[in-house]
């Protein structure tokens, strides 16, 4: 796993699909690499008084369908080939969810674990420094992911208004309310997933509050995953994780206990009345739906064809491996593919972007119903495109969003 480069797990998931399309040489060789990317070094100075340069990247995939759009993560192991494949898989979901945006993502090499407030917030300010002709809210849109939160989105769009010498709201997604963030952002990419599990659902016969759930990874989206299939469809969680380990009991979790638990001891392990498990053999439990909301690459080839669910909702990027997706779909497993499973999150950070340009901002019920119709239609597209072409939900996806971003690249002349 290790050795896993995931720009090029997602060029091969490309050159899938072109074989399949029979795309045009030109057109595939434009989608295989980033239109644009950005290193930048980034100094801070540190607490200490002394000066650390951290290095940052921005990669802009593809903007035939309009401005780029993607998250900024701050990890100690980022690297360019990561975000490369970000900013790829963010092309496809915003075209499967027929957003008019392109694709991009951002990254910092730090550890934000290890940081101070003060240096947390001159890192992300000196981000917005290095990137800021880069950037803007008709031209690249950033927005949280890994160990950022709305908190430094609030500074990285403060330190764009400060040099753009206006107020400029629709620079970042993913801000605090007060700063024209949009209801329903926190949960909204595990709300998006649980509207592709409900229509799988139903097209497959599986009635939800009889299901089981397996959910790796208890973060964000694996949290709200696990408290909106418990709440909105009575389903049974029997087992989560996270980096520490995994725990299992087969009459079902209480996800705000076990919430609750992880916020005291930092751990899901050891919640009280479960039995330990690791994150490895959570993914082969006997159950319904499993649900990676961790790590790429976690399903290969070597344990696919022990995995049992009949349903795997991709909310992590990249969690399957393309030798382990033939294996699931031979197994007759139905895959969620990421970038349509955890679209949520984009399809209400293009919301916010909208809200931000009216000065008129919505109900959380009206951005989730919004939500609930973008998902719906764009997961019933893909449906169509797997039957049409004999191919798994990854490749219909694929299908769907490449044929949208070729015809936009026809449409203004680039191919």
């Amino acid at each position: 796993m290790a050795q896993l480069n995931p720009f090029a797990m997602a060029q091969e998931q490309l050159d899938k699909c072109a074989r399949i399309m029979n795309l045009d040489p030109g057109a595939h060789q434009m989608l295989r690499v980033p239109a644009r990317e950005l290193h930048v070094a980034i100094p801070v100075r540190m607490d200490d008084g002394s000066l650390r340069v951290f290095q940052g990247f921005r990669v802009q995939y593809n903007d035939a369908k309009g401005p780029t759009k993607g998250g900024i993560r701050f990890h100690p192991e980022e690297s360019i080939d990561t975000v490369r494949a970000l900013a790829a898989w963010m092309t496809w979901k915003c075209a499967v969810m027929d957003l008019p945006l392109g694709g991009a993502k951002g990254g910092v090499i730090c550890n934000p674990k290890e940081m101070s407030q003060g240096e947390l917030e001159r890192l992300s300010r000196g981000y917005i420094q290095a990137i800021y002709q880069f950037i803007g809210p008709d031209k690249d849109i950033p927005a949280p992911d890994v160990y950022t939160n709305p908190q430094v989105m609030a500074w990285m769009m403060d330190e764009y208004s400060k040099i753009a010498g206006k107020n400029q709201f629709g620079v970042i997604t993913g801000k605090p309310l007060p700063l024209g963030g949009s209801k329903g952002r926190d949960k909204a990419t595990a709300y998006g997933g649980m509207i592709a599990i409900r229509e799988a659902a139903k097209v497959l016969g599986i009635d939800l509050s009889r299901a089981t759930v397996a959910i790796q990874g208890y973060g964000n989206a694996g949290y709200y995953a696990a408290s909106l299939l418990r709440s909105r469809f009575g389903s049974t969680v029997v087992a989560v994780s996270d980096s520490k380990g995994g725990i299992f009991r087969p009459s079902g979790l209480n996800p705000e206990e076990v919430l609750k638990h992880k916020q005291a001891t930092s751990s899901v392990v050891d919640f009280p009345g479960t039995q330990r498990i690791s994150n490895e053999d959570l993914l082969e439990l006997e159950v319904d739906i499993l649900i990676p909301a961790a790590l790429e690459g976690v399903i290969t080839a070597s344990n696919a064809p022990r995995i049992k669910a009949k349903i795997v909702a991709e909310l992590a990027n990249g969690p399957t491996t393309p030798e382990a997706d033939d294996i699931l779909y031979r197994k007759g497993i139905h895959v969620i593919p990421d970038f349509l499973c955890n679209a949520g999150g984009v399809t209400v950070s293009y919301f916010e972007m909208v809200q931000n340009f009216y000065m008129y901002y919505w109900e959380e019920e009206e951005v989730l119903e919004r939500l609930d119709k973008k998902m719906t239609r764009a997961y019933h597209t893909v449906l169509e495109t797997s039957k049409k072409y004999a191919v798994d939900m990854r490749q219909a996806a694929y299908i769907t969003a490449v044929s949208r971003v070729v015809e936009a690249m026809k449409l203004r002349g680039w191919i």
